[in-house]
């Protein structure tokens, strides 16, 4: 019998941002019989009741001076192979393990585990794409935006428990709900986290990366070019990433799906791809509006083929990256462009009698400075004033669609920023009002971003495989551009080609590793980081700079010599704009 009066020490890592170091507590031997690694715990550091992980057993202590006992055991936590996963995601992204674990750990106290449900047998049409990519320990397979991806979840779970993450909730939701309609145990992140930790397939956004999963047997990431996979707050980590590491560490597959596979993920395994003829059904027709011959001038926004698109019965959904009612204004009489008097940075249109500066704010009456004329024409309108000449166009009301809209409007016609594409469910017709926007923005990822944008709007229109009458419509002056042809070809790879020959001649990511620093302590960080061997520092730029080696290996190791300076720091890993 275990001696009832006997201490065992447990090594604590407490919930605290600035803290990354761990306490020894004592626990008694009824205790340990309840705790393992993971546990969630409350622990007295300096006069304040915090929370923390067990992250040791039976350990050592540090130090000689008499130890506290842990307060309370508040219940289940991450499991050992989710602590392990955590520190090397501190290393990669030079963040604090506590984060990791916070990720990996139930938002509310879990002290027992549900009864693990049975599997039923499963099946689907289309798996062979999945089946043949899962005999690889990392496998890329480029699925078009029409082809349904439940096949593929299927094709995962009849291997076993499963972790599946998607971009959304509403992505996460809907696969939940196909997989459990084939018979397959889902636990749906994060309120199944006990469910997972049981034995079932987990299903959820990047968060899910750090769900407990009994038994994994695959791991799948759909869309992992999506940007919603990158955690933004520092440490900024990508689901995709965290994933296949998961995944290699218990020796299972791992299967990176998307219609247009990042560089990234072409470097982590091979390319499985259908047959020319399914991918092309996968894609919706194209059409090309070449406005090159155009007056930039006068021309407007709206081409003259694009009235009988918009005309008529269809869901029509166009799409302008830019928010308000102008963000660039001419002269319609002399073609000078209106730019403020104090700083002659670009004005906008404030209302309808007034223009400001966004740089410096000065205000002036809606007049041209060169010929005194009122009349001025959008070069660059924003979905605002978009949404007025579309009204007039097709004599009925038009809903317009933001990042801030709450509800989309019931109308047949829609217009709006990028926001959209992320709200509607269907359309028939999507039309790109400015494309050229996205394609020649001043972004190391433009063509790729682009893509995604491309990718998305093709999924709502659906593909040629269904029957489907839908179409994508890109206005463009570079009708010959790759992200185009792409899109007209049905052919993601000639963007991945364009886009590896641009970063190998700048040494841009995926060819280099890259980290960006900024904040109030970056100057100091920059200073202690010194100069190592394998390492390149560009900038200041913007009061920022970039951190350059030819490997995370190199990147990732200088990064964590280096002791943090007090003050705002910002350290991303990987960013996706720099």
């Amino acid at each position: 019998m275990a001696d009832p009066e006997r201490v065992h020490v447990v090594r604590v890592l407490p919930d605290v941002s600035a803290l990354g170091r761990t306490f020894d507590y004592t626990v008694t031997a009824d205790e340990r019989a309840r705790v393992d690694l993971g546990t969630m715990v409350r622990v007295e550091l300096h006069g304040r009741r915090i929370g923390g992980w067990i992250v040791g057993l039976d350990v050592e202590p540090d130090t000689d001076v008499r130890l506290l006992p842990v307060r309370k055991i508040r219940g289940l936590g991450p499991t050992e192979e989710l602590i392990e996963l955590a520190t090397w995601a501190s290393w990669r992204w030079a963040g604090r393990r506590r984060r990791f674990l916070g990720a990996s750990s139930p938002e509310r106290a879990v002290t027992g585990l549900p009864a693990p449900r049975p599997s039923l047998p499963t099946s689907g049409p289309g798996r062979e794409l999945a089946t043949e990519a899962l005999g690889h320990p990392v496998a890329v397979v480029r699925l078009p935006p029409s082809v349904d991806r439940a096949p593929v979840a299927l094709a995962a779970a009849a291997l076993g428990n499963a972790l599946l993450l998607t971009p959304t909730q509403a992505d996460a939701q809907r696969l939940a709900g196909r997989l459990r309609r084939a018979g397959v145990p889902v636990a749906l992140a994060p309120d199944g986290w006990a469910q997972g930790r049981a034995g079932a397939t987990v299903v959820g956004t990047r968060a899910a990366a750090w769900a407990p999963v009994a038994d994994l047997a695959s791991v799948v990431v759909f869309d992992e070019h999506d940007p919603a996979l990158k955690e933004q707050a520092t440490p900024a980590w990508n689901g995709r990433d965290v994933a296949v590491e998961r995944a290699r560490r218990a020796g299972v597959p791992c299967l990176l799906v998307s219609p247009t596979p990042s560089l990234e993920a072409l470097d982590l395994g091979p390319l499985v791809v259908p047959s020319r003829t399914e991918e092309r059904a996968g894609w919706p027709a194209v059409e090309i509006m070449d406005r090159r011959k155009d007056d930039p001038v006068r021309g407007g926004l709206f081409a003259e083929g694009l009235t009988r698109l918009v005309r008529g019965d269809q869901r029509v959904v166009c799409v302008l990256n830019r928010t308000g009612r102008s963000r660039l204004l001419a002269c319609a009489a002399c073609g000078t462009l209106a730019r403020c008097e104090a700083c002659e940075a670009a004005v906008r249109q404030l209302d309808d009698a007034s223009l400001v500066c966004a740089r410096c704010g000065t205000d002036r009456p809606l007049v041209c400075l060169a010929c005194g004329s009122e009349r001025l024409k959008n070069l660059r309108q924003g979905v605002t004033r978009a949404r007025e000449e579309l009204e007039a166009l097709v004599g009925e009301p038009v809903g317009e669609v933001t990042g801030g809209t709450e509800q989309v409007p019931d109308t047949r016609v829609l217009i709006g920023t990028e926001a959209v594409l992320h709200r509607v469910v269907h359309a028939d017709v999507v039309v790109f009002l400015d494309i050229d926007q996205e394609l020649l923005a001043p972004r190391p990822r433009a063509a790729e971003e682009a893509m995604t944008l491309v990718a998305r709007a093709a999924r709502l229109v659906r593909g040629r495989r269904a029957g489907s009458m839908g179409r994508l419509v890109f206005q463009t002056r570079n009708p010959g551009h790759d992200v185009l042809q792409a899109a007209l070809l049905a052919d993601p790879q000639r963007v991945a080609d364009s886009e590896r020959r641009t970063r190998t001649l700048l040494r841009f990511p995926p060819v280099t590793a890259m980290a960006r620093v900024s904040g109030e302590a970056a100057p100091a960080f920059i200073e202690r980081l010194g100069s190592p061997l394998g390492i390149e520092l560009l900038g200041p730029r913007d009061e920022a700079w970039l951190v350059r080696a030819q490997d995370h290996t190199t990147l990732c190791d200088a990064l964590a010599q280096v002791e943090r300076p007090s003050g705002r720091l910002r350290l991303e890993v990987d960013p996706l704009r720099w």
